[in-house]
């Protein structure tokens, strides 16, 4: 069995490991499935419990671990301990550095100059990922859209903003088993657009796996290329959330959401701005709004 060139990283092991798993012996697969899907253990675990765990003799995490091209299984195992040196501290840790200081007109200025470049390094680096994913989207029959938790308002506002121009635009729920609900009307001529970032949810990675099986084209809005969606997606739209405040940042990946919605009308011509006037119209309609020239 050849040997892979050397990984110096986390998220290139993983892209290796889940490349080349079919090609593994059934030992290999049981022990780089352990890897893959325990990170954390691996970082504070010896590697007699790694092998236990994982099923598999002591000797094949060595052997597997110079497969991908490691002098050995210690070399590896950092790979999975700088991943968590790299981890952002807790929200209480943070929150509590906050308190402690003593000018608060020092802590707007920061949060305020933190956004700013949020913004400027999302904007950088999706000059080409937001043309591919609309692309994308305009082709798929229909759309399915998610984001669990902090990450909920990014996927509401891209898949508020398309359905007023697009029929078959979908916000996948996670409670009373609505997340289930939806994935299964998912079809393989579908796109789900999915919003991730660290601390990531469970749901999201249920999300990209039913992607995956179904066949559909995933695109994920993440704040790492190495996120565990962001691994299984087509496309991957990096987004920026750095913050001094004790939660990540959401306010670059709204930006993008709304940029990628903008592009869609753009790109949609009268078609787009037809819907827009009649869902605007039916929403006046209704009372939605509390002043013809009030919208919110």
């Amino acid at each position: 069995m050849p040997e892979q060139a050397v990984v110096l990283d986390y998220a290139s092991f993983m892209q290796q490991a889940k490349a080349g798993f079919a090609e593994l012996s059934p030992q290999f697969q049981a022990g780089a499935r352990y890897l893959i899907d325990h990170p954390d253990e691996i970082a504070v675990s010896s590697m007699r419990s790694v092998a236990r765990s994982a099923g598999v003799q002591s000797s094949t995490l060595v052997r597997l671990a110079q497969h991908f091209g490691f002098a050995g299984w210690p070399a590896l195992k950092e790979v999975f301990v700088g991943r968590v040196r790299s981890q952002p501290e807790g929200y209480a840790k943070k929150a509590s550095a906050i308190t402690r200081q003593s000018q608060p007109d020092s802590l707007i200025s920061e949060v305020f100059g933190a956004q700013r470049q949020n913004l400027d390094a999302t904007e950088a680096r999706n000059h080409t990922a937001l043309p591919a994913a609309a692309s994308l989207l305009e082709q798929a029959a229909q759309v399915h859209v998610a984001g669990f938790r902090a990450s909920h308002p990014i996927a509401l506002s891209f898949q508020y903003l398309y359905r007023l121009f697009r029929p078959g635009v979908h916000l996948l729920g996670a409670s009373s088993g609505s997340l289930e609900m939806g994935l299964r009307a998912i079809a393989p001529d579908h796109v789900v657009l999915l919003a991730s970032f660290a601390p990531y949810s469970s749901e999201a990675l249920v999300v990209a796996g039913e992607a995956r099986r179904i066949g559909c084209k995933l695109v994920v809005i993440s704040d790492s290329d190495a996120a565990p969606a962001a691994l299984q997606a087509d496309l991957v739209l990096p987004i920026a959330v750095s913050s001094p405040s004790f939660f990540p940042s959401i306010v670059a990946g709204v930006a993008l959401a709304e940029s990628l919605a903008e592009l869609l009308v753009a790109r949609g011509g009268e078609a787009a701005v037809r819907r827009i006037g009649e869902a605007e119209a039916q929403l006046l309609r209704m009372g939605a709004y509390l002043g013809h020239g009030s919208k919110a």
